[in-house]
């Protein structure tokens, strides 16, 4: 698998949010993640977005981290914020999203950032073990899904 830093608004990374946003909506019963996103947020050396091809050129794979500072949506000064890890179903189970995940820490890390956080649901039992399996840890909730009781936030230091 062959991984670039490509901008959140480029066509693969659109489709592979139609996805994402397809998915999300099956296992919530809703709409998808409403969390305002734009491609200036991934921006070096503000944040970063990834994404991932399998060895036939087709987009299999995404992720991000977007800086983040103290605010009322509870984040910290010095947080990264992981957004949009997704592989699609094909190519699951190969250790690509672990992959993404460690090459984002290690971009937000270069770029100072001190701790990375990131929102899930209870409906991705996956990405909660990944993240669990990766060092990560329960922190107070934050973000746009703070007040929903099916959210679940984690964080890991970068230092």
């Amino acid at each position: 698998m062959n991984i670039h830093p490509l901008p959140y608004d480029h066509p693969d990374a659109v489709e592979l949010e139609d996805a994402v946003q397809a998915e999300y909506a099956v296992r919530y019963g809703d709409e998808g993640d409403a969390t305002p996103l734009d491609a200036g947020m991934f921006a070096p050396p503000h944040g970063l977005y990834l994404l991932a091809y399998d060895p036939e050129g087709r987009p299999v794979a995404t992720g991000g981290w977007r800086t983040q500072d103290t605010n009322p949506e509870g984040y910290s000064d010095g947080d990264a914020e992981l957004k949009r890890m997704y592989v699609v179903p094909e190519a699951r189970g190969i250790g690509l999203a672990r992959r993404i995940l460690a090459a984002l820490e290690d971009d937000a890390r270069a770029a100072g950032r001190t701790r990375m956080v990131l929102e899930t649901g209870t409906a991705q039992p996956e990405a909660i073990a990944l993240y669990l399996s990766s060092g990560y840890t329960a922190c107070p909730k934050f973000g746009h899904y703070r007040d929903y009781p099916n959210s679940r936030c984690y964080a890991k230091p970068l230092n």
